[in-house]
């Protein structure tokens, strides 16, 4: 186990009640649960977001925290919150990174790798990701 490790898991959902397809609008929500897996107190520090659409569009998003918090989380501690993206295509992916730092000072990102957001399918699962 790494002294500094947090474990991400994500559950994107499309949003068809919010979504006006004929006007290439397909919004997604995105339920995230970081686990602090490390043997240190760390917190959450600021977010990186690569938001692409089929088209190959690419929007980057960053920001201090995630829904307005940076939560501290001990060792085994779990912080989950849900946000949401709007995408011109009805497929497309996301992708980045969470910047921390732990309660010794030593800074560490966690990254978190691509996963698909899909209107066409009929339902999403959590997919783990480190």
């Amino acid at each position: 186990m790494s002294k500094y490790q947090f474990r991400v898991e994500v559950l994107p959902q499309f949003l068809a009640d919010q979504s006006i397809p004929e006007q290439d609008l397909y919004v997604f929500s995105y339920t995230i649960s970081i686990t602090n897996t490390g043997e240190v107190p760390a917190q959450l520090i600021s977010r990186t977001w690569n938001v692409n659409d089929a088209n190959g569009h690419t929007e980057k998003v960053k920001g201090l925290g995630v829904v307005g918090q940076q939560p501290l989380l001990k060792p085994g501690q779990t912080f989950e919150y849900t946000s949401g993206t709007r995408l011109r295509t009805p497929t497309g992916t996301m992708h980045g990174s969470f910047f921390c730092v732990a309660e010794d000072g030593e800074k560490f990102d966690t990254d978190i790798p691509m996963f698909v957001l899909d209107a066409l399918s009929a339902g999403g699962g959590t997919r783990t990701l480190h």
